[in-house]
């Protein structure tokens, strides 16, 4: 799972030693942390209910979600063990929020393996997540969750939208100005592509849109159906 931001061990090892874990993931951390806690909220999220962050980082949603479920209900996964030891130890244990952190329910994913967990889950994220990885990784991912989510469980994701009547270019400049690309980081997908993603997969399709996030990045839910 390729991340122009986080695959440079170096690079993420000296931003954690200058205390600038935050600005790694991409900054705004009090508003997009609040912003993905309120939508999952909104979604049916409930104390009891066994949640995974996928792409959980440094903790900025995990702040919020370890304080609102049952301790032991929050899993999170990511590509670097420092940024979740960072997290729990920079974010977690000044709030006391340590102690309903479950070291267990942590796991280095770059293969997007959740069976280690053996777990079943209600509720699944992944926010800024799709917007670094390749269609192929999108589609791994799927696959593999499937395998580790409750039949009627959701699974959110985000992705940067490129309009359905743009043919893709290399290259494609936002309304915010950021640019996104085809093949590489950040990528862009079409809505049609997203839906592709799950194809034979046990997942049902549905378009979110926009929920108010400030990169305009736009949600879409992807629900576990009974296999076939």
């Amino acid at each position: 799972m390729a991340n122009k931001r986080y695959d440079d061990k170096a690079r993420v090892l000296q931003y954690i030693a200058d205390g600038q874990h935050r600005d790694l993931i991409g900054g705004l951390w009090e508003h997009i942390g609040e912003l993905q806690f309120d939508f999952m909220i909104k979604q049916g999220l409930e104390p009891e209910h066994k949640f995974i962050d996928i792409g959980c980082g440094c903790l900025r949603g995990g702040v919020h979600f370890i304080k609102y479920l049952i301790t032991g209900n929050y899993y999170g996964t990511d590509i670097h063990e420092e940024l979740i030891s960072t997290g729990i130890e920079k974010e977690l244990k000044p709030l006391g929020l340590d102690t309903k952190c479950v070291p267990k329910n942590f796991s280095i994913a770059p293969d997007f393996n959740f069976s280690n967990f053996n777990v079943l889950f209600d509720y699944a994220l992944a926010l800024s997540v799709f917007t670094h990885i390749l269609f192929r990784d999108i589609r791994l991912c799927l696959t593999n969750l499937a395998d580790s989510m409750k039949v009627g469980g959701k699974f959110y994701a985000t992705f940067f939208e490129l309009p359905k009547d743009r043919e893709k270019p290399f290259a494609f400049k936002r309304k915010d100005g950021l640019i996104t690309y085809d093949d590489m980081d950040p990528y862009h997908y079409y809505v049609s592509d997203m839906e592709k993603a799950c194809m034979d997969l046990p997942w049902k399709f549905n378009y979110i849109g926009e929920f108010g996030h400030p990169r305009m990045q736009h949600m879409v839910l992807y629900e576990r159906i009974p296999d076939n």
